[in-house]
């Protein structure tokens, strides 16, 4: 068999004689020498770790964003012409956003360590007719593995031999409870959940025996596929990353446009072309907000710790953000939507069903055959290990009250018929203390039925009659139609333990007792989760490896689809037959998949973003982990959720619950809109000192020197922007649409307040130094410049500090946000004006920052005409929120 050949067999379909031969096999298992002929051949049984980065590249790939390479331009250009202090402080700023964004993010080959750490050490495997106990490295195709409970599934295997047997496999196909293998062969083609002939590695034996022959090995399983998958998925920039490259390349061509037409007027006026340069590159130097890429690393730095005392942990930082942006969430149901435990939730006794939360006698036959008819074990610390079907009868049984272990203990098991996948029973024999013995029987309610004459109705046990039959048939597929598994109970006893114990001799003339129906329930705050974000204009997507009917009524109940509506649920055999192009076509349609396998939700994701949509995906399972990495957003589950999911996740949830991503998203919009925030005063203050420093030259007038713009940048910049960062979510955050990935930093109206803004900085600033050489304090013309110049630089600087209350929100007036609301902010303007006046008041300082002392009326001129841009401004956004405009 061809190496490739592993991939491309269908072996499910095959008999498996078949597949013996193919494999050139036999049920003695390979001979020694055949084995190492094809060790050597396909290689170890291991999955291929992928190619890692070392903390070096990862480093150097920081500085790949547009913006950041326009800084070290602007620090090379600086330092070349003598400015070192600009360039040193660009290159602190630059190298400090490196060192977080690698600090923060985590390494991308985690995701494949865990897969290899989830292997199997050993397997049982039966080699020159001998049974061995051989690592699982060492498999290979053709191998003959014996399973019981408790092993792990050591490679991908076509089962040949089964008894009773059944495995977990929930981490790859997200089905919630243990599947019952079987060696009946499937219609044609069939997803990976539907086939009962094969084993996957990773996967778990939860019950019975079975023998296997290796089909797949290292990278040709279904692991290896997600393995493969993972390595070929690359990085998504997220929509962040784009506004921030988008930003750098906007502000790149204005500042460029500006430098050149102020050099060109320079030498249209007479100016030395030397001297003009100089300028041309200071106001191009001013012009860029060196403190940008810093300040929204930072604010989203602190984004990450709020999540995380919500239980949200964030692994890379633009995820915060990326959150707040996504339209579209589709969720694994088994574990983030569900609780991955399966639960009694009906009980049909009596002719009546009743909710498991009903109180009910202890002496119920319904409730004594499921504790007796259950291999389910109860450890020292009171945990249940077992099957979850099983184990889920005991709980049921012990939160009712029943001392289940002292039952068991009085009516001990004396002999059983164990479960078959043929007759769908299972029977056990518990000795009374009369002496007779007790018969309790538990499996499908059709098969059940065919073995009962009699029926227990309230303690009276009569014959059954075709009507009552026909209505607990009835009431069963009322249950089976809620997504419930369904089991029915039976009982008898009789005054001998027969010598052989069958079916013919134990499963006959029962008395029919009810039945239970049990799924794997909805997190109690998944539906209000689900309800919030379509509120906030978020579309669930709902994504299992369940049955159609199982995922559909869950989907019902949590109000991800309304009740009756078919139309919005798919299967993943159904999506086979559905084109990439038409799928994309068709995407919209459908809320709800079912028994999907990984390669489904990669297209999926890939489908909803070819629609132009931000998408997350959830999931907690090694089968989820591609999609998890597709998506702009991945979110695992951290405490049901494997490594594997959780290495592929960029946030992780730490408590498993659906609604904390409801609270993210709050978060991560909170945090785009505090970034925007921040970006529209860092703008508007860039743009006044262009503006200032552009007209002055154009006048004439030398109004700034560089130092004066390097401490105002310095100083007002920096502190005021991070704590924006801090403002508290608006009111509505949460009523809003998502702003999409169409939308940018200047949306909502952000472009036409950073250019009306920035316009209003530079004019008051040009007016108080016009208004200052127009009528000055002193005669002397050093002096009275000297003042201009010092008054210019103030107002400058002070209008920053009060522009930046009327940043705390775009449209809405201080007032209504709350002007002392943000402690942080207030203690970062006081700072902020400190450190200015420090310049201009204390001794010596002035000397250094060449500016002059102030009198009281100066300084009144300075603050009234700073103070003004808060009633303008205000005034501007009272008349656009009367006339309703906002820019898209």
């Amino acid at each position: 068999m061809d190496k490739k050949a592993q991939l491309k067999e269908t072996f499910y379909t095959q008999e498996t004689d078949q597949v013996l031969e193919k494999l050139g096999s036999s049920l003695k298992g390979l001979t020694s020498s055949e084995a190492e002929k094809r060790l050597s051949e396909y290689g170890e049984n291991q999955l291929d770790e992928g190619k890692t980065k070392s903390l070096f590249v990862k480093f150097l790939e920081q500085f790949k964003d547009f913006m950041i390479i326009v800084l070290l331009a602007a620090a090379l250009i600086s330092g070349a012409f003598g400015d070192i202090a600009d360039a040193v402080i660009i290159l602190v700023v630059v190298i400090i956003n490196a060192i977080l964004g690698v600090a923060q993010e985590a390494k991308a080959e985690q995701a494949i360590n865990a897969l290899k750490e989830m292997a199997s050490p050993e397997a049982r495997v039966r080699r020159d007719d001998h049974v061995v106990s051989l690592k699982s490295d060492e498999l290979v195709p053709g191998d003959i593995v014996l399973l019981e409970a408790g092993d792990v599934i050591p490679a991908d295997l076509r089962l040949i031999e089964v008894a009773s047997l059944k495995i977990e496999e929930a981490a790859l196909t997200g089905e919630s409870v243990p599947v019952e293998k079987s060696l009946s062969l499937p219609d044609g083609e069939a997803g990976i959940g539907d086939r009962r002939n094969m084993a996957y590695m990773n996967s778990n034996v939860t019950y019975g025996r079975g023998i296997g022959v290796v089909v797949g090995t290292g990278m040709n399983t279904e692991v290896g596929k997600i393995a493969g998958m993972l390595q070929a998925t690359d990085e998504n920039i997220t929509p962040l990353q784009e506004n921030l490259n988008q930003l750098g390349k906007y502000l790149t061509i204005a500042i460029l446009v500006i430098a050149v037409v102020m050099f060109g007027i320079g030498m249209a006026n007479g100016r030395e072309w030397l001297d003009m340069l100089l300028v041309s590159i200071s106001l191009a130097v001013a012009a860029i907000p060196e403190g940008l890429p810093a300040i929204v690393t930072i604010i989203l730095a602190l984004g990450t710790q709020k999540m995380a005392k919500r239980k949200a942990l964030v692994r890379k930082l633009p995820a915060v953000e990326t959150l707040g942006s996504t339209e579209i969430i589709c969720s694994d149901k088994t574990g983030t939507l569900t609780l991955n435990q399966m639960t009694v939730e009906k009980i049909y006794y009596n002719g009546e069903v009743r909710d498991a939360k009903e109180q009910l006698d202890l002496t119920e036959p319904v409730l004594r055959i499921m504790t007796f008819s259950n291999d389910t074990q109860i450890s020292s610390d009171g945990s249940l290990i077992g099957d979850p079907t099983e184990t889920a009868m005991i709980q049921y049984a012990l939160d009712k009250g029943l001392d289940v272990k002292a039952e068991l203990a009085k009516e001990p098991r004396v002999g059983e018929v164990p479960f078959d996948s043929e007759r769908k029973l299972m029977s056990t024999i518990q000795k009374l203390a009369d002496g007779r013995f007790l018969v309790t029987t538990k499996g499908a309610p059709d098969e059940l039925l065919k073995r009962c004459l009699k029926i227990d109705k309230a303690g009276q046990v009569i014959e059954m009659t075709e009507a009552e039959r026909a209505a607990i048939l009835a009431t069963n597929h009322s249950l089976a139609k809620q997504a419930l598994r369904v089991l029915a109970m039976a009982y008898k006893f009789i005054d001998a333990v027969p010598e052989k114990l069958t079916t013919e001799t134990v499963e006959t003339d029962l008395i029919y007792a009810g039945m239970i129906g049990m799924i794997d329930p909805e997190r109690k705050e998944a539906a209000e989760a689900v309800r919030v974000a379509k509120e906030a204009g978020i579309r669930p997507i709902m994504i299992t490896g369940d049955h159609r009917d199982t995922a559909e009524a869950i989907a019902v109940r949590l109000g991800i689809i309304a009740e009756g509506d078919d139309a919005a649920v798919i299967t993943g055999s159904d999506l086979n037959k559905i084109s990439d192009e038409d799928f994309a076509k068709q995407v919209k349609d459908y809320s709800v998949y079912a028994r999907v396998s990984p390669e489904h939700k990669v297209r999926i994701v890939k489908a909803w973003q070819k629609a132009g949509k931000i998408v997350a995906m959830t999931g907690d399972g090694v089968n989820d982990a591609p999609a998890l990495k597709t998506a702009d957003i991945g979110i695992g589950m951290g405490i049901t959720g494997t490594e594997v999911s959780k290495g592929a996740s960029d946030m992780v949830l730490a408590d498993d619950n659906f609604s904390t991503i409801v609270v993210a998203v709050e978060e991560g919009r909170k945090v785009f809109s505090n970034i925007q925030k921040a970006i529209q005063y860092l703008l508007a203050a860039n743009l006044g000192e262009v503006l200032t420093l552009f007209i002055a030259t154009i006048l004439g007038w030398s109004i700034l020197a560089p130092v004066h713009i390097l401490w105002i940048n310095l100083v007002t910049d920096t502190f005021p922007a991070i704590a924006l960062g801090l403002e508290p979510a608006e009111k509505d955050v949460m009523k809003r649409k998502p702003r999409g990935r169409n939308s940018n930093f200047f949306s909502n109206g952000v472009l036409g307040s950073v250019i009306y803004q920035g316009i209003l900085e530079g004019g008051i600033t040009l007016f108080v130094y016009w208004w200052a050489v127009t009528y000055p304090v002193h005669a002397n013309d050093v002096a009275m410049h000297l003042d201009a110049k010092t008054m210019a630089f103030a107002t400058l600087g002070l209008i920053q500090l009060f522009h930046a209350f009327n940043v705390k929100s775009i449209h809405q007036s201080i007032f209504t946000v709350g002007i002392f609301k943000n402690k942080t902010f207030n203690y970062a303007i006081v700072l902020s004006f400190v450190l200015l006046a420090a310049t201009i008041v204390v001794p010596g300082l002035n000397d250094v920052f060449g500016v002059a002392h102030l009198d009281s009326h100066q300084w009144g001129v300075v603050v009234a005409a700073a103070f003004s841009i808060i009633p303008i401004v205000e005034c501007v956004k009272f008349v656009l929120r009367k006339t309703k405009y906002k820019t898209a």
